[in-house]
């Protein structure tokens, strides 16, 4: 039987003849700095994306919708560039969502925010 090394620390494997790691410890650490890059890049975007969602909430809705100026939205830390998804009503509106809670654009800069049943 081959002498097999851990990819992390290169520590004698014993056991299953697929292991690759020793522990779990370096298992871990090794697919932590594998995916370093990425994990920063997707970290970075749901804490917008989590910022943006807790800032919509943090408006009281009543019947599922109120209205609120720009300037308050960006006062809050809103950042307009971090949405989940879209949707267009059959008149041509579009609505701008983070997760169940969105917002619509209005005149003279207002907002109408709005929750998804």
């Amino acid at each position: 039987m081959a002498k097999r090394d851990c990819l992390e620390c290169g520590a004698e494997i014993r056991g299953r003849i697929d292991k690759k790691f020793c522990s779990d410890y370096c298992r871990n650490a090794y697919n932590n700095k594998l995916n370093k890059d990425s994990k920063n890049l997707i970290r970075n975007i749901n804490n917008r994306l989590r910022k943006n969602y807790r800032i919509l909430d943090s408006f009281e809705l009543k019947d599922g919708k109120t209205r609120t100026t720009k300037t308050r939205l960006l006062d809050k830390g809103f950042d307009f560039e971090y949405i989940t998804n879209l949707y267009t009503t059959k008149k041509g509106s579009t609505y701008f969502f983070v997760y169940d809670l969105g917002y619509l654009p209005l005149d003279n800069d207002h907002y109408m925010i709005v929750k998804r049943e």
